[in-house]
């Protein structure tokens, strides 16, 4: 039985891809393979679990929804045998510490390139320039001083290895989604469009509306497109932009907020075409979720998203910028829909958490 302690700036009740991704992770190696924890940043809006273990936090002034963690280790962590890094920053120097006092391997998952968020701190180009520049710096410090880094997908592997100089070795681990969970809903997602009074063709994203995610592309995308709704599930710091760019649009913009988690798989089947613009995206799980209920993706071919999506057999890319090649791209998703989606459908299991976590298994083992 592998014992494992994973440390995370990101988790509940914050709702994104690390903190699902965590979740599911210790849910399925506490099944089957050994035990982990978790220690995370304590709010009083949720309630620890027996594997759970919070840390003090203050909410992150520059990104709404984000705690900043106390850097240390809570008494109540069991003695691991690896320690598993889900931030370089806050918790990320408690791993490295509780890693070191136990003579411990200390694995590294790098979820989230720092540097494409300056933008909330400020919008001075200088400012920016310096705060990527720092940031940068410091990932690089600290991936240097683990035993193995994992990341979701080449294109962030390749970012490490050639843009942070990142020596340690790097090994992709899919971050897996549940597939028994994403599947095609049928007569589900009929009651959704009729819940939310959805006709017609449905073009949809969902997540968090963050500046750095270009949402707006997806309105202008669209923009006089015939017989198209567009759908927005999720919620963030910019949709009051976005519902005011929808203003202006020709074209139907619903925003549903936030979605339970139980509403997620009728979501992404009422689905016509699933629309990604983000060039940020370490992977991108919400398209794999969309793929794995039979969702096509029209997305841009930057980041993970440049892997995550198969040009021509799950979705279509457009390049990073270009509106009208991101239309041409929903146009020809929409279009060729039903061969798409036959694809997406029997490359599920290659997708899954248990795929996933077994990677994961064999990467421990050699450090251990």
């Amino acid at each position: 039985m592998t014992r494992v302690a994973a440390f995370t700036d990101t988790y509940h009740p914050t709702v994104n891809g690390v903190t699902y991704t965590i979740d599911a992770w210790c849910n399925h190696w506490n099944d089957h393979h050994g035990r982990m924890d978790v220690v995370y940043p304590g709010t009083d809006e949720y309630t620890p679990g027996a594997r759970e273990h919070p840390v003090r936090s203050l909410p992150f002034p520059f990104y709404d929804g984000v705690r900043v963690g106390a850097p240390r280790v809570p008494k109540t962590v069991p003695r691991a045998d690896v320690v598993h890094a889900h931030t370089a920053f806050g918790l990320g120097l408690a791993a490295r510490r509780y890693a070191r006092k136990h003579d411990l391997p200390l694995v590294a998952s790098y979820h989230t390139p720092t540097a494409e968020y300056a933008e909330y701190i400020s919008s001075y180009d200088s400012v920016l320039a310096g705060i990527s520049t720092a940031s940068e710096t410091y990932e690089h410090w600290y991936y240097e001083h683990v035993d193995l880094v994992i990341t979701p997908s080449e294109p962030t592997k390749r970012h490490l290895v050639d843009d942070l100089d990142v020596t340690t070795p790097v090994h992709v681990v899919s971050n897996g989604i549940d597939t028994e969970r994403f599947q095609p809903a049928g007569a589900e997602a009929d009651a959704f469009r009729d819940r939310f009074d959805l006709d017609g063709t449905l073009v949809g994203y969902t997540g968090r509306h963050g500046y750095e995610k270009r949402l707006e592309d997806v309105i202008g995308a669209t923009d006089g497109m015939d017989d198209v709704t567009v759908v927005f599930g999720g919620d963030g710091p910019a949709r009051d932009d976005l519902e005011t760019r929808a203003q202006r649009a020709d074209v139907d913009v619903r925003f549903l907020g936030f979605l339970d988690r139980d509403d997620m798989p009728a979501f992404y089947t009422a689905l016509d075409a699933f629309a990604f613009p983000s060039p940020v995206e370490t992977q991108g799980l919400v398209a794999l979720e969309a793929n794995a209920c039979g969702t096509p993706v029209a997305g841009v071919d930057a980041g993970a998203l440049a892997d995550t999506i198969d040009h021509g057999e799950t979705g279509y890319h457009y390049e990073p910028g270009d509106v009208d090649g991101f239309q041409t791209a929903i146009e020809r998703t929409l279009d060729d829909h039903d061969r798409l989606a036959a694809n997406c459908l029997d490359r599920r299991d290659t997708f899954s958490i248990e795929h996933a976590v077994t990677e994961l298994r064999t990467h421990y083992d050699t450090i251990t």
